[in-house]
């Protein structure tokens, strides 16, 4: 008989936030959160929780391995051990055990409940779409890391209200509110004071970076691609804390799909402004980011600025070009005829830059299930290009170190065969006490080599800075944030301003 999930309500948390809630567990590892950070841009209504997997399935070097609590073994074929599987098929057939177990009649308008959440690294293509892994290991973090949750915090911030989800009443004593003062004050769970240690290292100059678009450029003329998604890298050392460092992030950008993972050896702090791929009662949505203009400080500037962007027919045409593909990866997966486009060219505006987004749905058919329709399509078209595998060659080909989390994707898929997922740009890796953030731009025929290595720069003027003050206040007040600015580094070349 399968095990009902059990909703109730946490009075006691009412009006308390979810990162306040959540720097109880932060320290756990495989402890997530999923922040909306409040913004309408997304619907910004629900943020999730999640710590203490019933079962994880990784995937480092090509090699899925996965494991299981007491009790909930039979969710895998052997305990611990390593599968020679696609990690997308066998996340499905897991995740399609947990569902026979589970009731989910419940007809709550919360999202997720029990299920899937967790990340997947860009470089997953390398086993979807037969691209060539060239470049060397170089990150400890896994591939992918995925956990299937028995239950589940969810705030709803419209009502101000929170919800413990759970199947196991002992098990769930764990989220229960009267735990999280013994969570908060544990010797676990405190650390010291974040702090960067380094300036930014790019891991191109600029010279190099201008040498990559001129190749990308003859690639285009050559009519290998339409556009081709380039990006580049940056690296520091930190020490302390990485929540810390993620409330500073998240508190300036507001981003709609923020998200924290800590995992055993290294956290992910996502301040992401992009949804990938929604399927909520059957109706699938993607919004693709095309087109970017820096926010200026004085207002009339600022609107010129955004206005700028709207009626670019460079921009208008670079984000078409994404919604064709992401189209065509859609109607793989949804009805015939289902797949529309209600939003065309419209404009998001964030702390930093102004956005050209659009917006894609279609109808999933009953023939296919959420995972497949994000395998699918996975990576995101808008962060490679297009043609899309033609497009991730050239990446691979022409950026030195492997993207890793940037241009993956972190999100879930719950037991009612809801999901939601974001592309994972404005996003820092923290590994073995450094830090890494990339930005870069879709590239096309008539793309301005200075403009585009200026965006690269301008996604991240509200990172790297950020972070970079840590080095000299200890203390940082929130103007000192507005006005921060940094220097990149490179290995031949002098220092480039930032912001």
């Amino acid at each position: 008989m399968p095990l009902p999930i059990f909703i109730e309500e946490c009075p006691e948390l009412g009006g308390i936030s979810a990162i306040q809630v959540f720097s109880a567990y932060q320290h756990l590892p495989w402890a997530m959160l999923l922040d909306t950070c409040n913004n309408q841009l997304s619907d910004g209504r629900y943020d999730i929780i999640v710590h203490s997997p019933v079962a994880k399935l990784v995937v480092k070097s090509k090699k899925l391995v996965e494991s299981a609590i007491h009790g909930w073994t039979g969710l895998l074929e052997t305990e611990s051990d390593t599968v020679n599987q696609c990690p997308f098929e066998r996340l499905e057939q897991i995740h399609s055990k947990f569902k026979l177990i589970v009731s989910a009649t419940d007809t709550t308008p919360l999202p997720f409940l029990c299920g899937a959440l967790g990340y997947f690294n860009y470089d997953l293509n390398t086993q979807l779409d037969g691209i060539q892994d060239a470049n060397t290991e170089q990150y400890s973090s896994p591939d992918l890391a995925v956990g299937i949750y028995d239950q589940s915090l969810i705030f709803d911030n419209r009502t101000n209200k929170v919800y413990r989800c759970y199947i196991d009443a002992k098990r769930a004593e764990q989220l229960k509110p009267s735990n999280l003062d013994k969570n908060r004050n544990s010797d676990a769970s405190k650390s010291e004071k974040f702090r960067q240690l380094s300036q930014w290292l790019a891991n191109q100059t600029e010279s190099e970076y201008r040498k990559k678009l001129q190749k990308i450029d003859n690639y285009l003329h050559s009519g290998d691609c339409y556009q081709i998604n380039f990006a580049q890298r940056f690296e520091a050392s930190y020490q302390g804390s990485e929540w810390q460092a993620y409330e500073l992030l998240r508190n300036l950008n507001k981003a709609p799909f923020s998200s924290f993972i800590r995992l055993e050896n290294s956290c992910i702090l996502s301040v992401s402004p992009e949804r990938f791929l929604q399927v909520k009662t059957g109706i699938v949505e993607t919004k693709p980011i095309k087109g970017t203009r820096k926010r200026a400080q004085n207002s009339e500037d600022d609107k010129k600025l955004s206005e700028e962007l709207l009626n670019s027919e460079k921009d208008r045409a670079e984000n078409l070009m994404i919604v064709d593909l992401l189209r065509n990866d859609l109607s793989k997966h949804c009805e015939p005829h289902s797949v529309v486009v209600p939003a065309l060219f419209k404009l998001e505006s964030y702390p930093a830059v102004h956005h050209m987004v659009s917006t894609i749905l279609g109808k999933l058919k009953a023939t296919s299930s959420p995972i497949q329709l994000l395998k699918g399509a996975f990576p995101g078209g808008s962060i490679t290009g297009a043609p899309k595998h033609r497009a991730m060659q050239i990446i691979q080909e022409l950026e030195p170190d492997k993207r890793s989390i940037y241009c993956g994707s972190i999100g879930y898929i719950g037991v009612r065969d809801d999901m939601d997922t974001n592309i994972c740009i404005r996003t820092v890796l923290a590994e073995n006490n450094r830090l890494y953030c990339w930005a870069g731009g879709g590239i096309v025929l008539d793309s301005d080599i200075d403009s585009e290595y200026q965006e690269s720069l301008d996604k991240v003027a509200k990172i790297l800075p950020v972070l970079e003050e840590t080095m000299h206040i200890d203390d940082l007040p929130q103007d000192s944030m507005m006005k921060a600015t940094v220097t990149v580094k490179s290995q031949h070349e002098v220092d480039k301003p930032i912001a």
